[in-house]
C-alpha cells in the first residue's frame, strides 16, 4: 500500500483504489465532499508537480467518471480541487513512490485514459448545501430548495422559498464569481430555460465571490447533476465510450492465465518499441506475476 499524510490530506492507494481524506483547515468544498474513494477504473493518469516548497500531486480523471469535476468543468481553483495535494518539501519522494504505483496498476489493469458512458465515482453525500450570495441551496436527494437572504432581490423573496422537485429540473449550471463578475448557481426547469438573469431568477442562487464558502454551491451542483437521468444520459452520448464492467471473481482459473499471459505479451511489446524502460518493464512484469 502506498500512503502520503500531509496537512493538506491523506492518499492512500491499495492497489485498486485511490482514497482521499481531506486535512481539517482544507477548502470548504473538499471538507464537504469529504473521504472520496477513487476506483483506478476513473483514472486516466497522476503526476507531481514539483516547486520550491515541495510540490503537488494531481490525479487526472476520465473525462465524465466524477460529477463534482462535470458540474466544476475546468473551473476549479487548485484548492478546491479534491484531486490535487499539496506535498511539503521533505516528503517529495514520498509522492514520487505513490506516482509510480498508480502508474503500474494503470498499465497493468490496462486502464484506457478516453471517457467514459457513466459516472464511475456516486457524486456528494446527502444530504448536502451549500452557496451564498443572495440565498443557500440545499439538496435531500428528491428537492432543492433555495432559502434566501436579506440580500436577496424582492423577486426571489415576495412567494418565499423555492422548492424544485428533482422531476422539475431539466439541468444544473455553476459558474463562480470570477474577478468583478458575479457568478451563479441556475436549476434549469424542464418547461423551458429562464431568460432572467439570475439576480431575478428564482430558480438560481447569485454568487459574489465574497467567500471561499460560496465555492460549496458547485457541491450541490454535483449531488443534482448525479442523480439526474438526462444527465447521466448525457454523459453516455458526449463519452462515447461503454460503461467499465469488472470481470466476475468467479471467472475460470484458465482465463486468469490466458489473460495474464496476454498482458505479459503486450508488456514485451511496449518494452521493445522504446515506450516503457527497462526498470518500468521490470517493476510491471513482477506486479503482473506477484498476482498468478
Amino acid at each position: 500500500m502506498a500512503e502520503i499524510i500531509q496537512r493538506d490530506g491523506t492518499w492512500t492507494f491499495d492497489g485498486e483504489t485511490v482514497r482521499i481524506v481531506p486535512g481539517g483547515k482544507a477548502h470548504p468544498v473538499r471538507l464537504a465532499l469529504g473521504e472520496l474513494a477513487v476506483p483506478v477504473e476513473a483514472l486516466a493518469g497522476i503526476s507531481f508537480e514539483p516547486d520550491r516548497k515541495g510540490g503537488r500531486l494531481r490525479l487526472r480523471l476520465r473525462g465524465g467518471a466524477c460529477p463534482v469535476l462535470r458540474a466544476a468543468d475546468g473551473r476549479l481553483k487548485d484548492g478546491a480541487d479534491p484531486y490535487v495535494l499539496t506535498v511539503e518539501k521533505d516528503r517529495t519522494g514520498v509522492a514520487e513512490y505513490f506516482v509510480d504505483e498508480v502508474r503500474n496498476a494503470l498499465l497493468i489493469e490496462q486502464v484506457p485514459d478516453g471517457p467514459v458512458g457513466r459516472f464511475l465515482l456516486p457524486g456528494p453525500s446527502l444530504p448536502v448545501s451549500g452557496g451564498g450570495g443572495d440565498g443557500t441551496a440545499s439538496f435531500d436527494g428528491e428537492t432543492v430548495r433555495l432559502t434566501w437572504n436579506w440580500k436577496a432581490e424582492e423577486a426571489k423573496t415576495a412567494s418565499g422559498p423555492a422548492t424544485l422537485p428533482l422531476a422539475r429540473i431539466a439541468g444544473v449550471r455553476w459558474l463562480p464569481a470570477i474577478g468583478l463578475e458575479n457568478g451563479y448557481l441556475r436549476f434549469e426547469p424542464v418547461d423551458g430555460p429562464v431568460s432572467a438573469p439570475p439576480k431575478y431568477d428564482p430558480c438560481s442562487l447569485e454568487l459574489w465571490g465574497m467567500s471561499k464558502k460560496e465555492y460549496t454551491a458547485v457541491v450541490v451542483a454535483a449531488a443534482v447533476l448525479a442523480r439526474l437521468p438526462q444527465a447521466r444520459t448525457a454523459v453516455a452520448a458526449t463519452a462515447g465510450a461503454p460503461a467499465l464492467t469488472k470481470a466476475p471473481a468467479s471467472a475460470p482459473a484458465a482465463d486468469d492465465h490466458d489473460v495474464t499471459l496476454r498482458r505479459l505479451r503486450e508488456l514485451g511489446e511496449l518494452h521493445r518499441a522504446g515506450v516503457l524502460t527497462d526498470e518500468e518493464f521490470s517493476t510491471a512484469k513482477q506486479a503482473i506475476l506477484s498476482r498468478m
